[in-house]
């Protein structure tokens, strides 16, 4: 994976830059403050926080940022043969308004700090599946966001927002909140798009957690409990004799000896 550049910019003068067709190398960019107008095949466009670029190296790109006006963006410039066969895959959007996503700026900085370390065979590695990741996360957040998209992306939003906190204490109004509608409509809105409450689906996230943590480790029933979100052991087990008809302890005991013997080899 050959990462030409790779950062973050915040720009309060004038700025320009350009990407030529026939460059070879694919540009991507999320305008995370202010604003700035970019020029694309073509197109005069206006990036607005939240707006993802994904240029191909055959796309002609021109980025204006005008004097006084803050802009702030990560950026990466790149090219690899895993690039252009995931391209090839599926169209891309060139312009997505995506947000701002936590965990794709997450993975966007990981791949800064490793291209900062001392080359080598490892962290090579290593910033070749930061990179995948990072690509195929840019397409599954233009894609969600599409017109196109089977669900409003407020919902997506808001399953998001469950998944990454179903392991902690939260409200439902945090979920409205964070798709930016009043807790009636958020809650009608989830439930005729998902087939179940933000609750329900809550709830499958820490029981999915809470089996693996039961089959895999050591930890105490009610240590699962606490750390799954549940709150205590009590309403844990009530929760899960109601989904899978026995106790957590059975449970763990009957998967716990699948487990063993699906490991267990012949040697006779």
């Amino acid at each position: 994976m050959d990462i030409h550049v790779c950062g973050y910019s915040y720009h309060t003068q004038g700025f320009y830059s350009q990407h030529k067709p026939g460059s070879a190398s694919y540009l991507f960019r999320l305008q995370t403050e202010g604003s700035c107008e970019a020029k694309i095949n073509g197109e005069k466009l206006l990036i607005k926080k939240g707006d993802l670029l994904m240029i191909h190296p055959e796309d002609h790109y021109e980025l204006f940022v005008k004097e006084k006006v803050g802009s702030g963006d990560y950026y990466l410039i790149c090219n690899d043969a895993w690039l252009d066969e995931w391209w090839s895959r599926s169209a891309k959007r060139t312009i997505s308004h995506i947000g701002i996503n936590e965990t794709l700026i997450s993975l966007w900085q990981n791949i800064i700090i490793e291209e900062r370390r001392p080359s080598s065979s490892d962290n090579q590695m290593i910033t070749s599946y930061l990179l995948r990741a990072l690509c195929l996360s840019l397409e599954r957040a233009s894609t969600e966001t599409s017109p196109a998209f089977s669900r409003p992306y407020s919902v997506t939003r808001m399953m998001r927002y469950i998944e990454e906190h179903a392991l902690t204490t939260f409200k439902a109004d945090d979920v409205a909140q964070h798709a930016g509608l009043s807790l009636s409509r958020s809650v009608h809105l989830f439930k005729s798009c998902v087939g179940k409450t933000m609750v329900e689906y809550a709830q499958e996230i820490r029981l999915s957690s809470a089996i693996d943590r039961m089959i895999y480790t050591n930890m105490t029933l009610e240590h699962i409990a606490i750390e799954c979100g549940f709150g205590s052991y009590s309403y844990f087990c009530k929760v899960f004799k109601k989904k899978y008809g026995t106790a957590p302890g059975a449970y763990r005991r009957l998967r716990s000896n699948v487990v063993i013997n699906d490991n267990q080899t012949d040697y006779s």
